[in-house]
Formats: C-alpha cells, sequence, structure tokens
C-alpha cells in the first residue's frame, strides 16, 4: 500500500472530495469578503459588546493607516502581545492592510522570551496590552536593542463595558508616555483612506513561534495560502455554516486560535465568542450568552470546562461541533466528557508548521482505538494533504509499523524565519518532518505515539509515555497524567508518573503503581507515581512533561 494512494479517502464521509480548491488567495482577501457580503453582522461578541465585521474593518484600517503614517512599510512585522481580545483580530488584519506580517507573541512571554522574539522576527511595531507593555515591554524597549519604533498600546477592558471582577478586578487603564492608544488611533483615524496592499498566497501572513522545547524558538512563516486553505478545511471538515458561532478557548496567538478560531470566523461568516484568557466559569457564562456551536480546544480545557461550579448539560447544548487538538485524547477521558457535553469530541491533530489541522475525524465519525496500544486515532489526512510513516533514512514503513509522520499539502508552511539551515532540515522538498511518532493501520486511521524526543529506554526496551498514560487515565480518581523517563541504574531510565486526582476522589501513588502493572508489561508500568495538585501547562493546556523531566 503507497502513502501517496491515500487510502484514507474511504474514511471521508459519502459525497465528500478528496481536494479542495481554496477560494481566497489570502487571508485578507477571506475577511474582505466576510466583510463585503456582511458588513452589519456580528464578527466578535465580547462580555457584553459586540463588533460587527465593518467595525472591525474601519478599526484595522485606521490602525493600518497609523502604522504606515509611522513609516511601516510592506513586509515590516507587527508584534501582537495580548490575549484573547477584539485588538489582537484588529492587529492581524491591520498589519496586512498595510502590507506586513504580524507576529504572534505568546502573552505570557517575560522580558528574556519578548526580547528574542522582537530580535529574531525584527518587527518594528508592537501592539500590546497597557500592563503588559508596563511589566514586561517596556524595559525591553528601552535597551534600544530592538528594531521597534511605534508601540500602540490596548487594555483589556477596551471593547466592553461589563468588567467582571473574575478577569477585571484591579484592573485600570495605564497610559504610558511614548505610546499610542489603539481606541484613540480608532476614533482619530476612523475613514482615513489605504491603498489596497498588494499580496500573494506566498506572502508571510505571520510569524508563529514554535515552543522551542529542543533550541531555541523558531518563527514558522504561515503565509497567505496556508491560512486561507486551512480555514476553509475546518468549515468544509465540520460542517459550519454562517452564523453558527465559534467559541475562542484556543489562545488567538496560537496556530489552533489563530486559525479554527479567527480564520474560519472570517471564512465562515460567523460570530466569535471571545473572553480575554480562558477561565472555565468566565467562558461557562460566555456559552451561555452566546450559544456558540463549535470550538477546539486542548482535552484539558473540556476537562475544566466540565468542572466549573454550576455546569449542566443544558449549558452545552448548543455545542454540538467539537474537536480536541494540541495531545492525543485518552479514551476514557473522552468517554467521560462525551456525557458532561453531551457531544462526541472529535480529534484533530496538526502542528503550528501545518498551519493548524494535517489530520482529523470526519464529523460524526468515532475514531477507532488500536486493540494493541490501546490509543486513540487522531485521525486521517484532511483534503489535499499526504502522509507519510518513515524510517531514519527517511523511507516509507510498513502499514502498522511505527515511524516519524512526514506531511506535505497545501497547509505546511514555507519555512523558518531567517533560519534557511533549521528549514532545511525540516522541511526537505517541502515535505515537512514532523518529530511526531505513530502508524498507520491498514484502513488509512493514523494513531500518535509519542514525540521522538519523549521516548523512555528502558532496559532497551521503548515505552511511549502516551500509552501508560492512557491506562492511568481509566483509573476513575485520575484526572490528570504526565509520564516520563528518569535515570535509574539498573534500567537505564525507568518509567514515573506525575498524577492530578479529582475532587471527589481518593488514591496512593501505590495503588496507582498496581492498577498500571495489572494492565501493562513488566517493563511499561510507572515504577513511580507522584501525586501532585497541578500539572505544568503551555498557555494552550498541553501538559509540559519537560517541565516535569527538569525536577529531576
Amino acid at each position: 500500500m503507497s502513502y501517496a494512494d491515500r487510502p484514507w479517502l474511504a474514511r471521508y464521509p459519502a459525497g465528500s472530495p478528496a481536494d479542495i480548491e481554496a477560494e481566497y488567495a489570502t487571508a485578507l482577501d477571506v475577511f474582505d469578503a466576510a466583510a463585503s457580503a456582511g458588513p452589519d453582522e456580528p464578527f466578535i461578541y465580547y462580555f457584553d459588546k459586540t463588533l460587527t465585521f465593518a467595525e472591525v474593518d474601519r478599526a484595522a484600517t485606521a490602525l493600518a493607516a497609523t502604522l504606515v503614517a509611522e513609516g511601516f512599510s510592506p513586509g515590516d512585522r507587527l508584534a501582537v502581545y495580548v490575549q484573547n481580545n477584539p485588538s489582537f483580530i484588529i492587529g492581524l488584519l491591520a498589519a496586512w492592510r498595510a502590507g506586513g506580517i504580524a507576529v504572534a507573541v505568546n502573552p505570557m512571554n517575560k522580558q528574556r522570551e519578548l526580547t528574542y522574539i522582537l530580535g529574531d522576527s525584527g518587527a518594528t511595531a508592537l501592539l500590546t496590552l497597557d500592563d503588559l507593555y508596563v511589566d514586561v515591554a517596556e524595559p525591553v524597549i528601552a535597551t534600544g536593542n530592538t528594531s521597534v519604533r511605534t508601540v500602540i498600546t490596548t487594555s483589556p477592558l477596551d471593547f466592553q463595558t461589563r468588567d467582571d471582577p473574575r478577569l477585571f478586578e484591579g484592573v485600570a487603564r495605564r497610559r504610558s508616555p511614548g505610546t499610542v492608544d489603539l481606541v484613540e488611533i480608532i476614533e482619530n483615524h476612523d475613514g482615513t483612506p489605504l491603498p489596497a496592499p498588494e499580496l500573494s498566497a506566498d506572502d508571510t501572513a505571520v510569524l508563529t513561534y514554535t515552543s522551542g522545547t529542543t533550541g531555541e524558538p523558531k518563527g514558522a512563516m504561515n503565509t497567505h495560502g496556508n491560512l486561507a486553505f486551512n480555514a476553509q478545511t475546518y468549515r468544509d471538515w465540520t460542517g459550519l455554516k454562517p452564523g453558527e458561532g465559534v467559541l475562542g478557548i484556543a489562545p488567538l496567538f496560537h496556530i489552533t486560535g489563530l486559525v479554527g478560531h479567527v480564520m474560519l470566523a472570517m471564512l465562515a461568516r460567523t460570530p466569535l465568542t471571545l473572553a480575554h484568557r480562558f477561565a472555565p466559569d468566565v467562558t461557562l457564562d460566555a456559552i451561555r450568552e452566546h450559544r456558540p456551536v463549535f470550538t477546539v480546544a486542548a482535552i484539558t480545557a473540556f476537562n475544566a470546562l466540565s468542572a466549573a461550579p454550576g455546569a449542566t448539560p443544558d449549558d452545552f447544548a448548543s455545542l454540538r461541533i467539537l474537536y480536541s487538538g494540541g495531545a492525543p485524547i485518552a479514551p476514557a477521558m473522552g468517554d467521560r466528557l462525551e456525557k458532561v457535553f453531551g457531544a462526541y469530541i472529535h480529534n484533530i491533530y496538526g502542528l503550528t508548521e501545518t498551519s493548524s489541522p494535517s489530520h482529523g475525524v470526519p464529523l460524526g465519525v468515532r475514531a477507532p482505538v488500536d486493540p494493541a496500544s490501546g490509543a486513540l486515532s487522531v485521525g486521517v489526512p484532511v483534503f489535499n494533504t499526504v502522509v507519510r510513516v518513515i524510517d531514519e533514512n527517511g523511507d516509507d514503513v510498513p502499514v502498522g509499523e511505527i515511524g516519524e509522520f512526514a506531511t506535505s499539502g497545501p497547509q505546511v508552511v514555507k519555512g523558518y524565519w531567517n533560519k534557511p539551515e533549521k528549514t532545511a532540515e525540516s522541511l526537505p522538498g517541502g515535505e515537512l518532518r514532523t518529530g511526531d511518532v505513530g502508524f498507520m493501520d491498514a484502513d488509512g486511521w493514523f494513531y500518535l505515539v509519542d514525540r521522538k524526543k519523549d521516548m523512555i529506554n528502558a532496559s532497551g526496551y521503548k515505552v511511549w509515555p502516551r500509552e501508560v498514560e492512557d491506562v492511568l487515565y481509566t483509573h476513575p480518581a485520575v484526572r490528570e497524567a504526565a509520564v516520563i523517563g528518569v535515570p535509574d541504574e539498573y534500567r537505564g531510565e525507568t518509567v514515573k508518573a506525575y498524577v492530578s486526582l479529582r475532587d471527589d476522589a481518593t488514591a496512593t501513588p501505590e495503588e496507582l503503581v498496581a492498577f498500571c502493572k495489572e494492565q501493562m508489561a513488566a517493563y511499561k508500568y510507572p515504577r513511580e507515581v507522584e501525586i501532585v495538585g497541578e500539572l505544568p501547562k503551555t498557555v494552550t493546556g498541553k501538559i509540559l512533561r519537560r517541565e516535569l523531566r527538569q525536577k529531576q
């Protein structure tokens, strides 16, 4: 069986095409089409305020005109350093409207990380929350070691009046010398004419920085064509229709939020619900108020939302299209959450370098579980996409054998910003070597085993942490689990598990070790279990095994 034959196409729903043709060349074209077709339709719900497509368009154009007046030229970079606020989308569109590139910056970044990203991207302008400017960005800019010439500040209190105390207690607007206020720009430059930029599908739209777990972060060059194509993948894969709202749980700076929330809402011409940052109780109220239909988020976010005080199945009734990315779903957790949400949570898989999805479980289809490993499939390759499973030499491995995923398709980035050697290493011939290890079964379903770097070598036996974690998730007391390898004099490495427990349950480390021992080969089960209150996570909700390894 050849991967190029795409055996997974048989898993597509009847009538679904194998390939799609992108309707729009650029991400800005996607937005302009929505703003033209439905200017007065809601685009963003932010607490008690609604911003229409036309209002966002005018705001972004006003900011773009200000940037251009300050010397921002086509190809320049605007760093956007905010939370899930309307200002993120306004900044994104403004960068494109001015012919430039947006740099998506994690709002959890501190001075060292911000210094690196501003320096690596060469950003000449910065849009930031006012408190982040005072606490983090101002000292970085003051060094004079960046190219930033223009700083625009915004407040999380902008574009709403509710001032929810659960998020905003004690928050006040903070003006700083040498900065320009975004709301004032919108008020003072509304209607300022601006020539249409010359953009193409191959132009970089956003620099999204990888986490840097194996070295310094790299700026993936997500092109306009990448974003426009994968927005259409989300829409056509899920069948989302105009007006069927999107819930913005994933951080917008992350590729999942950027494409699966912002770009999808633009293309589907549907409102996006934002709430500054993910807080389960606040998000629950936003669901009750705005009744979104679709979301994609880390499974840890679904887990937290399901435990929000006062949550009932009726609260989640509108959310009938659910997808989870960032990490594979443990089958036991998926079953439990389905009972809470009343809808099946489909797996979806991709990377920053694939502009979000490369694989997904078709809507309405239940992913199979591999009988040997217990892994839940991450889905099948999406439209226009070929994924090979390869060995260390880059050759295809037989069906069912484990290897590295290598992905080709319209969503794959063209490279890393100013890093030709890293580009050549990770994208030989334009095919992405993902670093993710797994296999494809005879029916074309793909199963993610783990990251290559996370594999544990215990006395010469390979142990994949995810398999051990999946077993732990079947224990009724376990809320979250993470497994790592730790040094062992006899075995070289041995298996250690970190576990957090559900609020209404108890379990001892010895009990959990015995539980795994009953279900796993002797070399696989954890020799040590440590119970913790919370596991370390990224802002997107992905559990950080590397932080646990650093504790050893």
